[in-house]
């Protein structure tokens, strides 16, 4: 085997995204909704009922998980170890919608002009902004 085809046997792709919160089936409405994705599949627990849930566009994948001890971060005295950035063409109804939705807005906006913060229905940040980050 060669190194070129040794590196490329060991280098990885990101499958899903996993969140948790305390209703897995909750988060993965709203993020389909948020996103104009579905729900496409449903994974049992140990007991038999369905714990996680698989959001689609066809090509992302995010996972949410039910998870019964979830806390949500205390925002922002507690940094966080990653959240989503979701880009929007009209921030403005962008926000109205994912509001009606379920989402809250939190006092502390530290994105002045360029982002929002808004709190998801288990009440973890993420932004929403025009912006798309082209790598």
């Amino acid at each position: 085997m060669s190194a070129v085809s040794s590196l490329s046997a060991a280098v990885g792709s990101v499958a899903s995204y996993a969140f948790w919160g305390p209703d897995g089936r909750v988060l993965a409405d709203f993020y389909a909704a948020a996103l104009g994705w579905r729900v496409a599949e449903e994974f049992p627990g140990e007991d038999g009922a369905p714990t996680a849930f698989l959001v689609t566009d066809g090509s992302t994948r995010f996972i949410f998980y039910t998870a019964r001890d979830f806390t949500a971060p205390d925002w922002p005295q507690e940094e966080l170890p990653f959240h989503l950035d979701l880009a929007f063409e009209d921030v403005p109804a962008a926000e109205r919608r994912l509001l009606g939705l379920g989402a809250t807005k939190p006092a502390h906006q530290p994105g002045g002009e360029y982002w929002t913060v808004l709190l998801d229905p288990s009440g973890q940040p993420f932004c929403i902004s025009a912006g798309r980050l082209e790598g």
